[in-house]
C-alpha cells in the first residue's frame, strides 16, 4: 500500500485542530441555556454527528446507483466505507441524545417518532453490513450492497423530516423559532456561531475518516483478490 498523502495527512492535523476549536466554541465560546443549563452543550455535537450519518447514508444509496451502473468494484468500496462511518457518526448522535434527554424528558429514552425512525435507520446499516459478510463472490455482494443502501436511503429523509411530520417532543430548532416540544430553544448569534462551526467540523472529520477508509478498503480488496488466486 502507498504512503499516505501529504494531503490526507494535513487534512489529518486540521481535522483535530478544527475538533479542538469546535469543543472550544460548545464547552466555553457559546452562553449557556437559560432553561437547558450546561447540558444543552451536548446539542453541537449531537446534531453535527446526526448530519454526517445520515450525510453518508445517502451518499452510500448514490454510490450504490453508481456501481450498479458502472459494475466497477471500486464504489463498492466507497459505498462500504460510507455505511460504516456513518453507522459510527450516527450511533454517536444517538447516544448524545439520551444524555441530552435524561435531565430534559426524565428519562434515557423515549420511543418518540425521530428517536425510533433513528433507531430504525442504525438497524437497517447494522444488518447492512452483516448482511454482506455472509456473500463471499465480491460481484454479488457488491451487486446485493448497491441494491441494499438504494433502499435503506429512503429511511433518511422519513428521519430527518419526522419531527415535522408527526406529533413528536424532539425539537425543532433550525426554522423554528418557538419550538413547543420539550427542550425547544432559540438560538443566540453566539450559539449559531458554535453550532455552525460544529457541523463544518464534523463534515471535515468525515471526509478524513472516509479517504482513511477507502484507502483501508484498497488494501482489502488487493488481499481478497490475492485469496481468490490462490483459490482457483
Amino acid at each position: 500500500m502507498n504512503s499516505k498523502p501529504t494531503a490526507l495527512r494535513t487534512l489529518d492535523i486540521i481535522s483535530l485542530i478544527l475538533l479542538v476549536i469546535a469543543t472550544y466554541l460548545a464547552l466555553v465560546f457559546a452562553p449557556t441555556e437559560k432553561v437547558m443549563g450546561e447540558v444543552q452543550r451536548v446539542f453541537y455535537f449531537h446534531v453535527g454527528a446526526a448530519w454526517v450519518g445520515l450525510l453518508g447514508f445517502i451518499g452510500a444509496g448514490v454510490t450504490g446507483i453508481i456501481y450498479l451502473k458502472t459494475q466497477n468494484l471500486k464504489w463498492d468500496l466507497v459505498e462500504q466505507a460510507a455505511v460504516e462511518i456513518s453507522l459510527v457518526f450516527f450511533f454517536i448522535a444517538i447516544v448524545l441524545g439520551s444524555i441530552w434527554a435524561r435531565p430534559i424528558w426524565n428519562t434515557w429514552w423515549t420511543w418518540d417518532p425521530r428517536l425510533t425512525s433513528a433507531s430504525i435507520v442504525e438497524l437497517i446499516y447494522l444488518a447492512y453490513l452483516m448482511l454482506r459478510q455472509g456473500i463471499d463472490d465480491p460481484d454479488r455482494r457488491a451487486r446485493f450492497g448497491a441494491v441494499y443502501t438504494l433502499v435503506g436511503a429512503i429511511s433518511v429523509p422519513i428521519t430527518f423530516l419526522s419531527i415535522r411530520m408527526f406529533r413528536t417532543i424532539h425539537p425543532v430548532v433550525i426554522g423554528s423559532k418557538s419550538a413547543a416540544a420539550d427542550g425547544g430553544f432559540s438560538m443566540t448569534g453566539d450559539m449559531k456561531i458554535a453550532f455552525f462551526f460544529a457541523l463544518f467540523t464534523f463534515t471535515v472529520i468525515f471526509i478524513d475518516l472516509f479517504w482513511n477508509r477507502i484507502r483501508l478498503g484498497q488494501l482489502e480488496q488487493k488481499v481478497e483478490q490475492l485469496k481468490l488466486k490462490v483459490m482457483e
